[in-house]
């Protein structure tokens, strides 16, 4: 193609892309939507992802503050030929609540922020634009809890619609397992309410897959009662690589044997004083009196050298666990604005019937006390603590909900920022040494183990992603895209779309 005419072509696309936004534009006002162009104002901050790896341009950012304007929205972006994504709290790691790619339009969800508590029945409706701090605060205030994350400027519909783990989800399951309805709109614009009897499939498909088959407009579920009493526990060490791959083993075994539902916990790993070594935090949540904690943690700790430091952080009520653990701070994220990273992740979801071997966490703590001591990127490893005896995340079936590993004993993040400053661009190296944490764990496992992978710890650059992620759920939820999407409109690159 000559010069004038890639030029020729170049225009043609701009102009074609102005039209389509002008008709966008016009479709949207008209329906009374506030929406972001490019160009706009406002369009540069609402276009900004979580993780500043990416950087992609939505055709717009549309806000809907009710479910009819998330109907009109869709109706407007099909009849323009647009593909569209709704975003929650923005927290995914690859950017899938802008599309993960250009030219997108992206139904932003965080105008829709309502709670309402039913105290009679227990249970309460949330719209998907609340953070899990807001919701955390809203249900404590009533006397009531839900399984979920850490983080509070997480979003409550990304986060369910994935799984959702948190330190109670041993007492209480994942963050999806207590919804008895969701609120949605298809892809022709149609609003339904997903439950076990009206649209069956649906639910089952929108609970561990929701933004691949809708845009979830709220979720109604079951809460519980905050407990009475609870605490963080914390045990730190500095250990050498081999003391490290026991000690792994160790907890292991301590959560093979099933410790009470009470108790959540994980193990951290950063890097080590010295090359050789790892820093090792045992950091829980005990949701019962603190008579009980050390008893229950006994079997493990007899296994383990003198911690280098043990604390219990908090006053004892359940809503300062929850602010402990997800940083310390105010669990109101209107307070303050959420902040970026820049970064890349994997996860390993292991089993309880194909557990890791000693051999195989050895080759993963020497990796990190080498390899990792000498990143220059800032890293930290999560050993996370789902299954074992009296975990209520085993107890669901695995064709109960689309969320597929119902086997899994401990999910691992592998997680690693560009630097300390957590500022773009990201070093070629970051991503060797990520691929190097999750292969020094595999490769030394045997060559048919049974692994998975965490949707919510979502990763651009995994193979065989939908297998990981999904297992032998994949080809139902193919079947259900086609008959929900069969336009495949709401689409994004690790949505189910495989098989058009």
């Amino acid at each position: 193609m000559t010069p004038l005419a890639t030029s020729l072509f170049i225009l043609a696309v701009q102009l074609g892309s102005s039209l389509v936004n002008a008709d966008l534009s016009s479709d949207l006002t008209g329906a009374g939507i506030t929406a972001f162009f490019p160009g706009s104002d406002d369009y540069q901050s609402a276009s900004r992802p979580f993780n500043l790896r990416f950087d992609f341009n939505p055709a717009a950012i549309a806000f809907p503050s009710t479910a009819q304007d998330v109907s009109s929205i869709v109706q407007a972006g099909v009849s323009n030929g647009m593909k569209i994504t709704p975003r929650g709290g923005g927290h995914s790691y690859i950017a899938n609540g802008l599309g993960g790619e250009n030219g997108t339009l992206v139904v932003d969800m965080s105008h829709m922020k309502a709670i309402n508590i039913d105290s009679d029945a227990n249970t309460v409706e949330i719209q998907s634009g609340n953070r899990l701090g807001d919701v955390a605060l809203t249900l404590n205030a009533a006397g009531r809890a839900l399984p979920h994350g850490t983080c509070p400027y997480v979003g409550i519909g990304g986060h369910s619609a994935f799984g959702g783990y948190g330190f109670t989800s041993r007492q209480w399951g994942l963050a999806l397992d207590p919804i008895f309805a969701i609120n949605a709109v298809l892809a022709n614009g149609t609003i339904v309410r997903a439950t076990q009897d009206s649209y069956p499939d649906l639910f089952w498909a929108l609970r561990g897959a929701a933004p691949s088959f809708a845009i979830t407009t709220s979720i109604e579920l079951n809460t519980f009662a905050a407990p009475s009493h609870a605490i963080v526990f914390q045990y730190t060490w500095q250990l050498d690589y081999e003391a490290a791959g026991k000690a792994l083993l160790a907890f292991q075994n301590f959560s093979l044997a099933g410790p009470p539902a009470v108790m959540g916990s994980e193990i951290n790993l950063n890097r080590g004083s010295s090359r050789g070594t790892v820093s090792l935090t045992w950091v829980g949540g005990w949701y019962d009196e603190e008579t009980g904690l050390n008893a229950a943690s006994e079997p493990f700790l007899s296994q383990m050298p003198q911690p280098d430091t043990s604390q219990l952080l908090g006053n004892g009520s359940y809503i300062d666990t929850v602010a402990q653990l997800g940083g310390g701070g105010n669990l109101d994220t209107s307070a303050h604005p959420d902040g970026n990273d820049t970064f890349y992740a994997k996860s390993l979801m292991t089993t309880l019937e194909s557990p890791v071997t000693l051999d195989a966490f050895t080759a993963f703590t020497k990796y990190l006390s080498e390899e990792g001591f000498d990143s220059e990127t800032a890293w930290f490893m999560q050993v996370e603590q789902y299954g074992g005896p009296n975990s209520k995340i085993n107890e669901v079936g695995m064709d109960d909900t689309s969320f597929f590993r119902r086997d899994v004993l401990f999910t691992w993040q592998l997680y690693a920022s560009s630097s300390v400053e957590k500022l773009p661009p990201y070093p070629e190296d970051g991503f060797t040494f990520v691929d190097g944490v999750a292969d020094s764990v595999i490769s030394n496992m045997p060559s048919d183990w049974d692994y998975g992978a965490y949707p919510n710890y979502i990763d651009d650059r995994l193979e065989n992603w939908q297998t990981l992620y999904f297992g032998s759920h994949y080809p139902r939820l193919q079947s259900i895209k086609r008959e929900v999407d069969p336009s495949n409109v709401f689409m994004f690159p690790t949505s189910i779309e495989e098989g058009y």
